[in-house]
């Protein structure tokens, strides 16, 4: 597992953090009972804040696919599993929507107003 940020984003880092976790779940790069590194771990690794990566965590945990356990640390949880299927048919829609011709950002758009 590889946890990246870029420091030009004007994305919080937080929430890079909680999204290259994601990213990593989705392609399957981790998977339920795999350990995250610890947060101090983390937080020297990327050189942030180690608040910062408790707050990506905590989102993690919030959106249930991570468990926080003290002395455990991070575990990527067993409803995260769902998340690497949805990878497939991400893929197969992206496919669809390019051969149709359609923009990744009228596809954003699309699912974002089907969602809503």
């Amino acid at each position: 597992m590889l946890i990246k940020v870029d420091m030009s984003s004007g994305a919080p880092l937080y929430e890079q953090v909680a999204a290259s976790v994601r990213a990593d779940i989705v392609a399957g790069r981790v998977s339920p009972g795999d350990r995250l590194p610890s947060a101090r771990e983390l937080a020297d690794a990327l050189e942030i804040n180690l608040h910062t990566v408790l707050r990506a965590y905590q989102q993690l945990r919030d959106e249930s696919l991570i468990d926080l356990r003290r002395g455990r640390g991070a575990v990527i949880s067993a409803s995260a599993a769902p998340l690497a299927e949805l990878s497939q048919d991400i893929s197969a829609l992206v496919a669809r929507a390019a051969a149709l011709g359609l923009s990744p950002t009228t596809l954003a758009a699309l699912i974002k107003e089907t969602a809503a």
